[in-house]
């Protein structure tokens, strides 16, 4: 199998504009992902897809593989897609990395790469975690606040998705503590075989998509497979950065942690 990891990463940002060049001790994030996807086993080749000259540039400063893409790209999948098609790629699979995963582990990358590679029926795989009762407590106590976190995921037995959705579910209604929480968070990175890529991008928008504002939920209204590998950070902080108050956040997070790749 040829695996080619591909970072979208765009200069807008409604919240934190220059998002991938802002710098976590001294580092940009783009630079960090890029290292991340890098050392990840099984990957042949890490390219950024940026519609942004200041980007690109960044990027070949570092040393990094970067492909120009248009303005028009409507979401990080339609970036990534182009990116494949503009470098004349035909991988057997793709990962879309975002670029400000600086805290996704690689053996995350590692776990969708096996799954797809052990299962030949899998289209389209992305990694969950089990949260704890005490992280789903924190989510609720957030939401009650009118803060919306992350995304959950709800999994047939087999590890497919059956739903997606910024809210907690599923709703339990006997919670047993001494039992595992059967919460899950999603984590947003995708792998595809790339004819899977190319039926989403040509796709139209769907109602669950517009509602939850989650573009993975596109899949499902279309009938398409989605599976969720459960995954463990072994004992890392799962943290994202949003706003410029999130650096720090995240900065304190690899002073007691440690480094997830070293230069």
């Amino acid at each position: 199998m040829q695996n080619v990891v591909v970072i979208p990463s765009r200069f807008a940002s409604s919240r934190l504009p220059g998002k991938p060049l802002v710098l976590v001790h001294g580092v940009s994030l783009v630079q960090r992902v890029q290292r991340i996807a890098a050392s990840a086993v099984g990957v042949d080749r890490v390219v950024v897809a940026t519609d942004d000259s200041r980007i690109a540039d960044h990027v070949r400063a570092f040393g990094g593989e970067v492909v120009l893409t248009s303005e028009s790209c409507r979401n990080g999948s339609e970036r990534v897609l182009e990116a494949v098609d503009k470098l004349g790629l035909a991988p057997d699979v793709v990962v879309n990395l975002q670029g400000d995963a600086v805290l996704t582990p690689p053996w995350v990358i590692e776990a969708l790469l096996e799954a797809m590679r052990d299962d030949a029926a899998v289209e389209v795989a992305t990694p969950c975690v089990r949260m704890t009762w005490d992280e789903v407590d924190a989510r609720r106590e957030s939401r009650a606040r009118g803060v919306v976190g992350g995304t959950t995921v709800v999994r047939a037995r087999s590890g497919d998705a059956l739903y997606f959705s910024k809210e907690t579910l599923p709703l339990v209604r006997e919670e047993v503590r001494t039992a595992p929480c059967p919460v899950f968070r999603h984590i947003g990175l995708y792998a595809y075989r790339l004819a899977a890529l190319r039926r989403y991008v040509e796709l139209e928008p769907t109602e669950l998509e517009r509602c939850e504002g989650l573009e993975q939920l596109r899949y499902l209204e279309h009938g398409m497979q989605v599976r969720c590998v459960e995954v463990s950070y072994r004992g890392r902080s799962h943290a994202s950065i949003d706003n410029p108050s999130d650096v720090a956040k995240v900065e304190r997070i690899l002073d007691t942690e440690g480094e997830l790749i070293e230069a």
